[in-house]
């Protein structure tokens, strides 16, 4: 009698322990369990990002909605091009002094037009100098013309940060080979619709030249660009090749 009593005694460490063990277990479980559902219930009632065409259309509403009369230049190494760039509404003129040069781009509904203006009439710039480069920097005529943002079939892959700035990610594909990009990924700040970044992709799926605004002004109580490099970047090792420059000056 006396030894199993001494048996029983024994054994009531272990039994409380293996409560203990188990109310922990328990405690660690609900724990989950709340985390779980607190993020499911979090993504749930997170807002669904907008249509990728409505993005482009604030895309290029900001961009068509100013009135402007600035200096500016475009720089890589010591060259530097200066140039005038006047806006009425979806009508941008940039005026380059050397060479002289004048062009107009007209932001439309449903596409852009760039044309070249000369002292008695305006044609449309030719398709086979949308390639050439402006004063040897970094940025083609084409770029300038903007017609990425009226490509088809864009869509919103994610959010992200750049340079502190809440943005809309999008995908764009070329529709055609016409276009020196294959694809085309975009940064949209959320809040103004400016275009952030800008990355072009060649038909391998290697990122070929990056567009990134660096800084910003205010210039009538609206933010607009004061600086964007422009990186060409060697394919398939994404080692910058060459660094231009759009400078903006109030």
């Amino acid at each position: 009698m006396k030894q199993r009593l001494i048996h029983g005694t024994a054994a009531l460490p272990a039994v409380r322990h293996d409560k203990k063990r188990a109310r922990a277990k328990q405690v660690i479980k609900n724990r989950w369990c709340a985390l779980v559902f607190t993020a499911f219930v979090a993504i749930a009632a997170a807002d669904p990002p907008p249509a990728a065409d409505e993005i482009l259309s604030q895309v290029r509403l900001q961009q068509s909605g100013q009135q402007l009369d600035l200096e500016g230049q475009l720089r890589i190494e010591a060259t530097v091009i200066p140039f005038r760039m006047t806006q009425t509404g979806p009508v941008i003129r940039y005026t380059f002094a050397n060479p002289p040069e004048v062009l107009q781009l007209r932001l439309g509904e449903n596409g852009s037009r760039l044309d070249l203006v000369t002292e008695n009439s305006t044609k449309k710039f030719s398709a086979s100098r949308l390639d050439e480069r402006i004063g040897g920097t970094g940025i083609t005529y084409g770029e300038l013309a903007l017609k990425f943002l009226y490509w088809p079939n864009a869509q919103v892959i994610g959010a992200e940060d750049i340079r502190t700035r809440d943005c809309w990610k999008l995908r764009l594909a070329a529709p055609s080979r016409d276009s020196p990009y294959s694809t085309v990924v975009l940064w949209v700040d959320k809040e103004s619709g400016a275009m952030m970044r800008m990355e072009g992709y060649d038909r391998n799926g290697h990122i070929a030249k990056r567009f990134e605004v660096v800084s910003a002004q205010k210039i009538d109580g609206r933010w607009f660009l004061k600086q964007m490099r422009i990186e060409e970047l060697q394919p398939g090792t994404n080692q910058v090749r060459s660094r231009s420059y759009l400078e903006i000056k109030k």
